[in-house]
């Protein structure tokens, strides 16, 4: 006999996180023998580059295998201060840094530190699947905003005025966007911020994880390089996974005011503690390190973006713009919504749509719903282009046989 133990009220608040779910659905069916086109994961399908992976060999032999520092080593701390330096003109001490395993950390760690309950988060929506879940479990309730592609899925001025009460405690901004790829320009940035100053309440998270990944000549700025006003009251977060096609490595990193860095350490030391210190000597390659093989690959990005962008306005019921970086698209399937397939299935929202597709086309995007608004999807587009072509002709396909 089993006992019947109670789960949390925290976690019963929580959801899976929806994109794990479709890659593990998609490698499920793969491992039954179906040619299973993946297009719902978040992580590049380039290698980690030479030179990084020669830096955790060499910090493998060189016996740097043991616990470190809880919130990482003082070298990663360091090439974390040039790089806010380098790239945002943002001036750090090591003592500001925190260095986590993984950007989900960050963020968490950050939540756990400041929120007591009915403490709301302002999360701009569509919002990677993450952030409102690790809000309620550390108490806060998340406060949704929508940013649809009228506003082409950024958050106005206007509406973040709106959105502040006096219970606000953080602003999560994405830029560029998970699931979007939208991407804040410095005026946009400038008008948020205008708004932020009159409120010293609100702290901003800001998630610039795919900062590198940008196209057409866009600027990348963040919000504390705009205004430095808000330099006290932000935690600027980034990490190595994307850019640096490190996924794996579980590296993330974030500056900001001591006492919040201080406190983050400390929730560290009594749960994760350090991360793994052979990553962490990668990633002082990474940020130190040459960044030529940067270009090329969002040169390839850029072609695979353009790529889905345009075949998937021709699929009938399909609308989608052109975003500015990290490597997903978010077509509308709005057009879709009250077809019926073959079957006699109703596509009735965007997860029936995901699911149909799946089942018929077998291939694997994530609903809409899963990022706070529908009808829509997410398609990513960090994999090879025969892939993705082949996966468009199934898409088109799809859309046209829906009566």
């Amino acid at each position: 006999m089993s006992a019947d133990i109670k789960l949390s009220e925290a976690v019963n608040r929580v959801q899976p996180s929806a994109t794990i779910a479709v890659t593990t659905k998609a490698a499920e069916l793969r491992r039954e023998g179906h040619d299973v086109i993946g297009l719902g994961a978040g992580e590049p399908d380039f290698d980690t580059p030479d030179h990084i992976k020669e830096a955790a060999i060499k910090a493998i032999h060189d016996g740097k295998t043991k616990y470190t520092p809880a919130d990482g080593i003082p070298e990663l701390k360091e090439a974390v201060c040039a790089k806010f330096k380098r790239d945002n003109d943002l001036d750090y001490t090591p003592a500001q840094v925190n260095v986590s395993p993984g950007g989900k950390p960050v963020i968490f760690n950050a939540f756990i530190s400041t929120l007591n309950p009915g403490d709301e988060v302002i999360v701009p929506a569509p919002y990677w699947v993450s952030y409102p879940d690790m809000a309620r479990m550390a108490g806060g309730e998340p406060v949704f905003v929508n940013c649809g592609p009228n506003a082409n899925y950024k958050l106005s001025a206007d509406a973040l005025e709106e959105a502040i009460t006096p219970k606000t405690k953080w602003l999560i901004l994405n830029s560029p966007s998970n699931p979007t790829g939208a991407a804040y320009t410095r005026d946009e940035l400038r008008a948020l911020a205008d708004v932020l100053l009159r409120h010293p309440h609100v702290w901003i998270l800001t998630d610039d994880m795919y900062e590198h990944l940008v196209y057409d000549d866009f600027d990348f700025t963040t919000i504390a390089q705009v205004e430095p006003g808000l330099y006290d009251r932000t935690l600027t977060m980034n990490g190595v996974s994307k850019a640096y096609a490190m996924t794996g490595w579980r590296i993330g990193y974030a500056a900001g005011p001591e006492k919040l860095i201080g406190t983050m350490r400390k929730v560290m030391s009594q749960s994760t503690s350090n991360p793994c210190s052979i990553s962490q000597w990668a990633s002082v390659a990474a940020l130190n390190g040459s960044h030529d093989f940067l270009p090329e690959r969002n040169a390839v990005f850029k072609d695979r973006r353009d790529l889905v962008v345009g075949e998937l306005n021709k699929a009938p019921g399909l609308s989608c713009g052109t975003p500015d970086g990290a490597f997903y698209v978010y077509p509308s399937c709005a057009g879709l919504i009250g077809k019926t397939t073959h079957s006699g299935t109703v596509i009735d929202s965007d997860k029936a749509f995901a699911a149909e597709l799946l089942e018929a086309e077998k291939v694997a995007v994530v609903f809409g719903e899963a990022f706070g608004l529908s009808p829509a999807f997410r398609i990513s587009y960090a994999t090879s282009t025969e892939a993705l072509t082949e996966a468009m002709t199934r898409i088109q396909r799809f859309c046209e046989s829906l009566t």
